[in-house]
């Protein structure tokens, strides 16, 4: 076989596996372009709050936001690539996101670190949600994208469990209270 021959041959293999490869669904697609335009929003959302926390614990809360932005940023992508690697086409146009996002929308000017506190913790869980929704109908057609959402949801809840305990109480604890009535 000639160098040409086997560069062309080469060449027709990707093209068949680019094109011939596991194909989503009309359900699989929607059910991730969901996921995707959370993500992004999430994103948006958290840089809003970011920009515009004032109060008490400000350094921390406003690099705290920081971790959120890049994780859910880094998501949407694997999340976006996954589709076009299925050949289901993502949109992350601000339109689209702006129609079809779960999450509650943001409120303008500086908001307190206690209220950011809230507002991201339920964006997070909304999120979260939102893959929690669609996973089943994901894992039945391709368990490999549901992979993905599971390693999504363990790290946005993980955000959501350390931003909400900025306003925690702790529960009396046992050695407290053991120490309480030996006194």
């Amino acid at each position: 076989m000639t160098q040409n021959e086997e560069s062309t041959m080469a060449k027709t293999t990707r093209r068949q596996n680019a094109e011939h490869g596991f194909t989503a669904s009309g359900d699989l697609a929607t059910a991730l372009q969901r996921v995707l335009v959370d993500l992004l929003d999430l994103a948006m959302q958290g840089k809003q709050a970011h920009w515009n926390v004032v109060g008490r614990n400000f350094r921390d809360m406003h690099r705290q936001l920081d971790e959120i932005i890049d994780a859910a940023r880094g998501f949407s992508d694997t999340v976006a690539e996954r589709m076009r690697a299925i050949h289901a086409v993502p949109d992350g146009r601000t339109a689209t996101v702006a129609e079809a996002s779960s999450l509650p929308g943001f409120p303008e000017g500086e908001v307190s670190t206690d209220d950011v506190v809230d507002l991201i913790t339920e964006r997070l869980e909304a999120a979260v949600q939102t893959m929690r929704d669609v996973h089943d109908g994901v894992d039945e057609e391709d368990p490999t994208s549901a992979d993905i959402l599971h390693a999504v949801i363990e790290s946005l809840e993980q955000f959501a469990w350390m931003v909400s305990a900025e306003k925690r109480t702790p529960a009396k604890s046992t050695a407290r209270a053991k120490a309480a009535s030996k006194g």
